[in-house]
């Protein structure tokens, strides 16, 4: 089996997450793609505007678009309000899929971060990497082992370069964004005044 983790805030889930996420599952052959909304991001402490369960609860909706989306809860909030760190979830699911191939789903921009993350090394044991384009970002490979780079695989396929800060704002003023939400996202959205 060939499963994909793919983290993120997810606030809101839009149709460039599930663009990428079925571009990396058709060039990769993968079964599945685990969508993990955030509890908490190192990197990002300020937090997000949408709870964990709303945003939990929109990422299930769009999941509902292809077969091979799954929602997870891998990377929920931790009992003591700690940071999440993507190390301890690839361990986790590690643990539970021990015979699967893992690949971890990452846009440029995080991935050139790296070095800052928990744990960076082990995180390039844990599983093989996909990295998406991103605009004004080149992928290096140079300060990487050769054994590191054969689990590193570039994703130039899919140019879904959606702004969530953008996004959020569209909200905010009313827009239901059906051009960049799946309408069972916006619905909800609607429902549960989020981004107002």
């Amino acid at each position: 089996m060939r499963v994909a983790f793919f983290g993120g805030t997810f606030d809101p889930i839009h149709r460039g997450h599930l663009a990428i996420a079925a571009a990396a599952a058709d060039h990769l052959a993968l079964d599945s793609i685990l969508f993990a909304p955030t509890g908490l991001q190192p990197l990002k402490l300020s937090g997000s505007t949408a709870t964990f369960d709303d945003r939990l609860a929109m990422t299930t909706l769009a999941c509902a678009t292809d077969p091979r989306f799954e929602p997870s809860t891998l990377d929920a909030p931790r009992a003591d309000g700690s940071p999440n760190y993507t190390v301890h979830v690839l361990t986790a699911l590690r643990e539970q899929l021990p015979t699967a191939t893992l690949f971890n789903l990452v846009g440029l921009d995080s991935f050139l971060d790296l070095p800052r993350w928990h744990q960076p090394h082990r995180l390039l044991e844990l599983t093989e990497w996909i990295v998406v384009s991103r605009p004004g970002y080149t992928l290096d490979l140079s300060a990487f082992t050769p054994a590191q780079r054969t689990r590193i695989h570039p994703l130039d396929s899919v140019h879904e370069d959606v702004s969530a800060t953008e996004l959020r704002h569209r909200l905010q003023h009313g827009d239901p964004c059906l051009d960049l939400i799946p309408a069972s996202v916006s619905t909800y959205i609607e429902a549960h005044r989020l981004y107002r």
